[in-house]
């Protein structure tokens, strides 16, 4: 067989297999990510072991990874494209708070979990990052469902999660440029002064030029030259943002669909982007992730610090973020449903940690017990969150609570009423 052969031959069991599994996820009452997960975990070393196949050359496991690394670029330029910040300037105060608290607290647990377990400094900061690192998908679809979204909470929800992206963002390129060799004061004052320097120019390219490009593109009369253009933004901002910012790829594919959101392009854009990614790259790098776990190299203390992972990552976020919340003018009700909403790590924790396994700052026991941490906190954030927005867990905290409860309700409950009356 061919290694082009071997090749479509892996591409289309991952495909295949990604998209089953996320169908069966999804009809379990769960995201399609964690069915592309558990499948790459059992087509991987744990059980099946696809990629060392005696037909296969090894090579493909590079290239299979490189396609992955494509998916995380796709996936944080849609989450960019995404945004909706005029919706969450309202909440501004709230979000702010919840969101640097929800990052400020995980990242030090973590940081002080990781020293526990013997790990080195940066291992260490790096497992706090990682931590760190939110994805509200899961929680909002839980809401949408619930018909809270439109709430305070959920507002509120989705701009802490924006600030905790954006944070977590910057901090592991920080991280990752002083891992690269900087030591010295003149070195870090010099990183800071690229990142500055590559956000404004990219920020001025964005409000100034893009616009103009985009429009020119939409207007030619060539099969997908907008979709084309776009990928080329991405990628060009992903160069830049590493080659010249000093930063993670990741962040300039995100502040590229930062940007090209303001554009009057951007259904099209995020339609063809959409389809792209998630019909060939995103779930190869979900599947890789799996593919990358080897669940009997688990030994006793492995699954000791699996546990005390999962507890930090669960209270550090909950607690972190509801605090947070509290502090910028939520009542304790809403605060606690807020801070719940924060906990799953979803596809961003998978992306950091990622990056970290790809740059050797976990080993591959640590990173095995990343991903069970984010399959976890995935699990429960949606039972929870139906338990705190159930009507009776929100009479029974309303009678506990004293604070006045706002006008926007975030009960399904209320939610309800209102629709009846309109």
């Amino acid at each position: 067989m061919t290694l082009f052969l071997q090749l479509a031959f892996l591409l289309s069991i991952i495909l295949l297999s990604a998209k089953m599994a996320g169908y069966l996820s999804i009809r379990l009452g769960q995201p399609s990510v964690l069915g592309e997960l558990m499948v790459g975990i059992i087509l991987g070393p744990s059980i099946i072991n696809v990629l060392n196949l005696p037909f296969i050359e090894h090579e493909l496991t590079e290239t299979v990874a490189k396609l992955g690394e494509l998916g995380v670029l796709l996936l944080m330029f849609l989450a960019g494209l995404e945004l909706h910040l005029g919706e969450m300037r309202k909440n501004l105060r709230v979000a702010a708070f919840a969101g640097l608290m929800g990052v400020f607290w995980p990242v030090l647990l973590g940081w002080g979990a990781g020293l526990l377990f013997g790990l080195d400094q940066p291992a260490a900061i790096f497992l706090g990052l990682t931590l760190g690192a939110t994805s509200v998908s899961i929680s909002a679809q839980t809401l949408i469902e619930l018909k809270a979204l439109r709430t305070r909470v959920g507002l509120s929800l989705l701009g802490a999660a924006v600030f905790d992206d954006i944070l977590i963002i910057l901090l592991l390129s920080v991280f990752l440029a002083l891992q690269g060799g900087a030591g010295g004061a003149s070195d870090v004052l010099l990183i800071i002064v690229r990142m500055v320097l590559f956000l404004l120019t990219s920020v001025a390219l964005g409000l100034w030029v893009l616009p103009w490009v985009i429009r020119r593109f939409a207007k030619l009369p060539i099969s997908q030259g907008l979709l084309t253009v776009s990928l080329v933004i991405m990628l060009t901002y992903g160069i830049a943002a590493e080659y010249f910012g000093g930063m993670a790829a990741i962040t300039g594919a995100f502040l590229a669909g930062l940007m090209l959101a303001r554009t009057h392009e951007k259904e099209r854009i995020e339609t063809g982007m959409h389809a792209l990614a998630y019909g060939l790259f995103v779930p190869i790098f979900f599947v890789n992730i799996g593919l990358s776990i080897d669940l009997r190299e688990f030994q006793l203390q492995a699954l000791l610090f699996t546990i005390v992972i999962i507890l930090v990552a669960v209270i550090g976020k909950w607690v972190g973020s509801g605090w947070g919340a509290r502090l910028g003018g939520l009542s304790r009700h809403e605060s606690i449903q807020l801070g719940a909403g924060m906990i799953s790590r979803g596809e961003v924790g998978l992306i950091v940690a990622s990056v970290g396994m790809k740059d050797n700052l976990v080993t591959a026991e640590e990173f095995s017990a990343i991903v069970v941490m984010v399959l976890v906190t995935t699990l429960i954030t949606p039972p929870i969150l139906r338990t705190l927005f159930s009507p009776k867990e929100d009479t029974i905290m309303k009678k506990t609570d004293n604070v006045e409860q706002p006008v926007e309700s975030s009960t399904p409950n209320e939610d309800a009423k209102e629709s009846e009356a309109s």
